[in-house]
């Protein structure tokens, strides 16, 4: 199994992480040719590609994969709780060491590889060391309810990061293509911070007093409403990208809130809406195709396709949206305003990564460059498209839904998730129905995405789109919990819709199930054994550590191995004894 390096910038303290991007920035401006980029890669590839494959380390203790064998994973053992507390240290002295030597490499070119290498080596059998002596001490202790959310809080409860908004400097360094790891940690959480109608209040002001909050049930990333001045008071139709008062709050409220987020422990993504942009001025035949403030572009960023705004560019790389004019990403002009607006967001305003929104107007690659030129910790593509169906009902293989988001994460080189709607929609099928073994495909894996590519799977029960005061495809209110039970307890990374906080009954249930999946060590690649899936229950367990049952149907696993964690409304989870 090759390892693959996390970036630099997840070693640096965060006040030094806005000077990496600039120097990103420069790099991605002035672009490599292509034989320029395949002797980089090779470079890499020779001496870095077996750098945690030595004899002497237990990568099976480290390392999960499934059928998403893209990339390792930092995995720490079933017994997380007790090995969280103590592994930190040997994991900060591997950050140290790593930032270290990779500031060398990038000044003393590829022979400080090897050294890198060694030392790498050296660290991680100290955390193994650490981390087998903790597993031994939570054996002993036997896991407890208490630990459960202890862990939680003694997570959360931590110091915050001082926010330093100046730069460091740094030694230049060499942005590689293929090292954006979209999907974080492995272990995020993901919130949605808002609904349809949050633009009616103070939002911004509300966030600040909820950050605490939101990092005590475990959530690890937030996801915040669109920023930029808007003709939607959504913020959905874009109009001066520069410009950040919005109707959520003022730059200077945006700019506290993701600042206070981030003193919670918080990541915070922003809602891009890159595919289309309303203008501010006609031309002089009286259409809408003048764009206004900073990034003042003409009709030749306009697909030349939408004939709604006349635009005069290339032809549109994807599905056409009709209410504003549809941009030509494959402009040059275009993809270095976009690019280093994106690179302005994450210095500026601090953002750590991106939502995207109406990913399918356009080819992933644009996705592509755009991730690369602004290095997020994570972000998620928003694909959307209808299932399936035959007569009304939707079919059982649903593999052409989940393999045309397959295919746009594809098209991005895998620098970027997506919310997994063909979950979602099996899911509906499932509660409405009655109907528990859609939940296993022919293979017998899950039917969605997660089933194909888990970590970069994002999975969901609602958004501001499917429920709110839209409600364009609300999920099933019978299956609320069995659903956040299933998506907290499987891999991908699970997304949890803002007003399902707002029920006290559900919020607990998610905060328990958010504090079993990290107990469990569960993660974005974790290993799924799905034991039964008929009409009435669906079974499985994951990673060797916990079974969860959902369904009114009877099932219980062996009690001399497997004791009971959490339940509720027809679902169950048990951990091994």
């Amino acid at each position: 199994m090759k390892a693959n390096l996390p970036q630099e910038s997840s070693f640096l303290p965060r006040q030094n992480r806005h000077s990496t991007t600039r120097r990103k920035r420069h790099v991605r401006v002035h672009a490599e040719t292509p034989a320029e980029k395949e002797r980089t890669v090779d470079r890499r590839q020779n001496g870095l590609s077996n750098l945690l494959e030595f004899p002497t380390f237990n990568l099976s203790t480290f390392f999960s994969t499934t059928t998403d064998d893209k990339k390792g994973v930092f995995q720490l053992p079933v017994d997380g709780t007790f090995a969280r507390k103590k592994g930190p240290s040997a994991a900060e002295r591997i950050k140290e060491e790593c930032a270290s030597e990779l500031s060398r490499r990038a000044s003393n070119g590829v022979d400080s590889e090897q050294s890198l290498g060694r030392r790498l080596r050296e660290q991680l059998q100290v955390l193994e060391e650490d981390l087998t002596q903790t597993s031994r001490e939570a054996r002993a202790a036997g896991p407890t309810p208490g630990s459960l959310m202890a862990l939680v809080l003694e997570r959360k409860n931590e110091p915050p990061p001082a926010l330093d908004m100046s730069a460091a400097p740094l030694p230049p360094f060499e942005q590689i293509e293929g090292e954006t790891m979209p999907e974080g940690s492995g272990y995020e959480i993901l919130l949605q911070a808002f609904n349809w109608e949050s633009h009616n209040h103070s939002w911004y002001q509300r966030l600040m007093g909820q950050a605490n909050w939101f990092a005590s049930l475990g959530i690890t990333c937030v996801w915040l409403p669109p920023f930029t001045d808007s003709v939607s008071p959504q913020g959905y139709m874009p109009l001066d990208l520069y410009n950040l008062n919005s109707r959520y709050g003022s730059e200077d409220e945006l700019r506290r809130c993701v600042a206070k987020l981030q003193s919670a422990g918080l990541k915070v993504l922003g809602d891009c809406v890159l595919n289309h942009r309303c203008a501010s001025h006609q031309d002089s035949n009286g259409v809408w195709n003048q764009f206004g403030g900073r990034l003042d572009w003409c009709a030749r960023a306009i697909v030349g396709d939408d004939r709604n705004f006349h635009g005069r560019g290339g032809p549109s790389s994807g599905s056409r949206f009709d209410a504003a004019p549809n941009i030509d990403h494959s402009q040059p002009f275009v993809k270095k305003d976009l690019s280093e607006w994106m690179q302005w967001l994450r210095e500026y305003v601090g953002f750590d990564g991106w939502r995207l929104d109406f990913v399918r107007g356009f080819h992933g690659s644009h996705v592509r460059d755009y991730m690369l030129a602004s290095s997020p910790t994570f972000a998620v593509g928003e694909f959307w498209d209808s299932l399936s169906y035959n007569g009304g009902i939707p079919e059982h293989n649903q593999d052409r839904h989940r393999q045309q988001i397959i295919d746009w994460i594809n098209a991005a080189a895998g620098t970027a998730t997506a919310f997994d709607v063909t979950t979602k929609g099996i899911m509906h099928a499932v509660f409405e129905r009655n109907e528990y073994w859609r939940l296993r495909d022919s293979n017998g894996k899950p039917p969605g995405v997660m089933g194909w590519w888990p970590s970069r799977a994002v999975t969901f029960l609602e958004n501001h789109d499917t429920g709110s005061t839209q409600g364009h495809w609300r999920f099933p209110s019978n299956g609320l919990e069995q659903g956040y039970c299933y998506v907290l307890t499987h891999p991908g990374t699970p997304c949890i819709f803002y007003d399902h906080l707002e029920d006290p009954q559900l919020a607990n249930t998610i905060q328990r199930l958010i504090a079993l999946r990290l107990r469990a060590g569960i993660h974005c690649r974790s290993q799924v054994t799905i034991v039964r899936a008929e009409s009435d229950v669906y079974v499985a367990e994951i990673d060797e550590s916990v079974v969860m049952k959902i369904g009114a149907g009877s099932y219980a696993p062996d009690d001399s191995k497997w004791a009971q964690a959490e339940a509720g409304h027809c679902w169950t989870v048990w951990y091994r004894r």
